[in-house]
């Protein structure tokens, strides 16, 4: 057995500018005297030291907030070489002696060793006036796919505590970058997630989104944004973009200001909600990562370069392809015994599907059986009045029809009617002295997540039921409250203020645990939906519940939406029955599956109540994924035509080797003889290459079609992005499939 190589020391930078670079972007570091500045972020510049020279012509006036520092840490109240003090900044604290103010001095720029795919440097920073309190600045840049990740530890070394009021991850403070700023950011609500919107940010004044929940983080406003700089927005493949995200899973805020000086000033962090975070003597904490990605050539790279890193460097299994799935619930509800179940798994077999999963219902006995949403939660093991043979019995007869077994958690929360908190009601959040306000099936409360105590109760239990099982496959996590709330009888009268971040660290470390003990179960993020669709979770789960509203219509947007910042193998997308148990309306069956396909095809209905026509376009349906399931998965997004702009949606997978592509296009209302569709050009194709054009999905094998006689024919990839294929889409919400294989030569 070889021995491991012993990981190298880091090494001192030395000098006074140096960068780290992805591959077609950089970011310039250049020391100014105390404190090492931003001197340039952007396209790649041979000379750095040119940039760092250019730098200072940038600097802008005095405003009411202060001239531009350009550090990359700044804090309230440090010093600018003048009589101005930094009013915004990116750390804001009360020190253990009262002064509220920090000014840096970097003690040392290191390197820190990793693998070729990336670079790490990170800057020691002490207060010049308390020396002990001290923060490190990281900052990687990932060399194969076009994303920085910056993140700060800040350690307590004086002998009180300090009171942090403002603890962002991330401040960016640049001029000289455009005179006018769009932001784009997404935003909605139960049902209704992931809208995507776009505005100038007027001189002098900013943008400001963030989540409050303390649980469902991305629901009324995701954790992401885009920034275009220049006098108009950026398109899908021209203009300048910085695109960001928090790795955040609580309460978090970004604002991105236009300075009256034209400077820009982005913010990102996890929020503050009701006081300051109490860090003790001695102890330390670790910020949220922020990571970003600067693109010269349009919205379209910086998207391809966050789903790239996400899948590789971000997501916990990089390689697995994600299993087709049934999930029970819109087929049932609670009203299901193990019959049912059984059938369910039958035609999930008969479709082609690979996985069942049992949502909520199975658990809590005696008075608590979980029959509906009142009572159960947080009793995690069978309910044998429902399911008298148990889990494992359903494990095995999953895999008795060569299907995966999966199962429907809801860690977070309880309910006040269960074993859990009638043996232990200190273990919800709760405000001394006042009732409980209660959520779903007006008897929710939110699990005290902050107490390690609670974090290892729920680990043993659902760890237990687990390997009770013996082959669980699959976790769906849900978490259906809000911090309501606002109080932790573990924290303790001074702390309560700590809850809101320390809630989220107490969520990850029992994630964590979880992941640790069963590597190869494939989490499902889900929160009401889409309010868990973020990068900090991500970085713990496999795929993310895009939205409870399943409708097809409505689930085009969602997922453009979503598709701006998170890689469709991440997007969990079930084809479910008509009418649309959340809006009513109908789609054709082609139309349901042609919009799940494009992200990880699931099923959330009963066979049983499907026609035999209506399985056999199915069965094909679910052929048809199974092959262009890489390149939907693993490929690169090219977005074509956006809903939001015409009466159709369009965009293309293109694998990596470029010999590989699927397009889809969806009819959103078109009217009745509303004229020709624009020609359907695919970017990202070789153009030396030629492709077979097929259409697939379509009713009858075969026959009918969108393209004419082009289906079946070889092209050339620089004709097909060039002059592009034409198509017809009919009236109403009409759907095309396309998939694209290189020839042999």
């Amino acid at each position: 057995m070889q021995s491991q190589r012993k990981k190298s020391a880091p090494s001192t930078i030395s000098g006074k500018v140096f960068s780290i670079e992805t591959p077609a972007s950089q970011i310039v570091f250049a020391k100014s005297g105390d404190v090492w500045t931003f001197a340039h972020i952007g396209a790649g510049i041979a000379g750095v030291a040119d940039a760092a020279a250019l730098a200072p012509g940038r600097v802008c006036s005095d405003t009411v907030a202060g001239p531009c520092s350009q550090e990359t840490y700044p804090a309230f109240g440090s010093s600018r070489g003048n009589s101005c003090a930094e009013k915004r900044g990116a750390l804001q604290v009360r020190h253990a002696d009262g002064d509220e103010s920090i000014d840096w001095k970097c003690l040392r720029a290191i390197e820190i060793p990793e693998g070729k795919a990336s670079r790490h440097v990170a800057f020691e920073l002490a207060d010049k006036a308390h020396r002990d309190f001290r923060a490190v600045q990281h900052f990687r840049a990932w060399g194969d796919c076009d994303v920085f990740e910056t993140w700060v530890e800040i350690r307590n070394g004086e002998k009180g505590a300090v009171a942090l009021s403002r603890m962002d991850s991330f401040c960016l403070q640049l001029p000289g970058l455009a005179e006018k700023y769009h932001f784009m950011s997404l935003a909605g609500q139960w049902a209704n997630e992931a809208n995507v919107g776009e505005s100038e940010i007027v001189c002098g004044q900013e943008a400001v989104i963030g989540a409050r929940s303390g649980v469902r983080d991305a629901w009324e406003n995701n954790p992401a944004f885009m920034l275009s700089l220049g006098r108009a927005p950026a398109r899908e493949e021209s203009g300048r973009v910085l695109a960001g995200a928090l790795c955040w899973s609580g309460a978090w805020e970004i604002r991105a200001q236009h300075a009256n000086t034209h400077e820009l000033r982005v913010n990102a962090g996890a929020a503050n909600i009701s006081g300051p975070y109490v860090l003790d003597a001695g102890k330390s904490i670790e910020l949220p990562k922020f990571v970003f990605s600067w693109s010269e050539a349009g919205k379209g790279p910086a998207t391809r370069a966050l789903h790239k890193w996400a899948r590789e460097h971000l997501m916990p299994h990089p390689e697995a392809l994600r299993d087709v799935l049934l999930n029970h619930w819109e087929g049932a509800y609670f009203d299901f015994d193990e019959k049912k179940l059984l059938d369910m798994m039958d035609g999930v077999k008969a479709l082609g599907g690979e996985l069942f999963v049992l949502d909520d219902g199975w658990f809590g006995r005696g008075e608590f059986a979980r029959d509906d949403d009142r009572c159960g939660l947080g009793d995690w093991f069978c309910n044998e009045k429902k399911l008298p043979h148990g889990l494992a019995y359903l494990a095995k007869e999953a895999k008795k029809r060569g299907l995966k077994f999966g199962l429907w958690f809801e860690p977070e929360m309880a309910n006040t009617r269960s074993e859990l908190l009638t043996a232990h009601p200190e273990w919800c959040l709760q405000e001394a002295g006042r009732p409980l306000r209660k959520g779903r099936g007006d008897d929710q409360v939110v699990l005290d997540m902050a107490n390690p105590a609670v974090q290892d109760a729920v680990f043993a239990i659902i760890d237990e039921t687990i390997r009770s099982i013996g082959s669980l496959a699959y976790i769906k996590w849900d978490a259906n409250a809000d911090v309501n709330n606002a109080g932790s009888p573990y924290l303790g009268p001074e702390k309560q203020a700590n809850l809101w971040f320390d809630y989220a660290k107490g969520v990850y470390a029992l994630f964590s645990r979880l992941r640790a003990a069963h590597p190869q179960i494939v989490f499902q993020a889900c929160s009401s939906g889409g309010a868990h669709c973020e990068f900090g979770f991500l970085a713990h789960a496999d795929e993310f519940w895009g939205s409870d509203d399943t409708c097809a219509q409505q689930r085009v947007f969602i997922q453009w939406g979503e598709g701006q910042f998170y890689p469709a193998s991440a997007m969990a997308a079930h084809v479910t029955a008509v009418p649309n148990h959340q809006t009513g309306r109908t789609a054709t069956l082609k139309f349901r599956f042609d919009v799940a396909m494009s992200g990880r095809l699931g099923f959330e209905l009963h066979p049983k109540n499907m026609t035999p026509e209506e399985i056999s376009f199915a069965k094909r349906c679910v052929e048809n994924y199974k092959r262009i399931r890489p390149v939907v998965q693993r490929g690169d997004l090219y977005r074509i035509a956006s809903p939001y702009e015409g009466d159709h949606a369009a965009f293309a997978y293109v694998s990596a080797d470029r010999r590989h592509a699927v397009a889809f296009v969806y009819g959103l209302g078109r009217l009745f003889k509303s004229g020709a569709v624009e020609a359907l050009r695919i970017p990202g194709l070789d153009p030396k290459k030629r492709y077979r054009v097929e259409e697939i999905n379509l009713p009858e094998a075969g026959k009918g079609g969108h393209i004419g006689g082009l289906s079946g024919r070889t092209l050339g990839g620089d004709a097909i992005s060039a002059a592009g294929i034409p198509f017809d889409l009919g009236a109403g919400d009409d759907s095309i499939v396309l998939e694209f294989t290189a020839a042999a030569r």
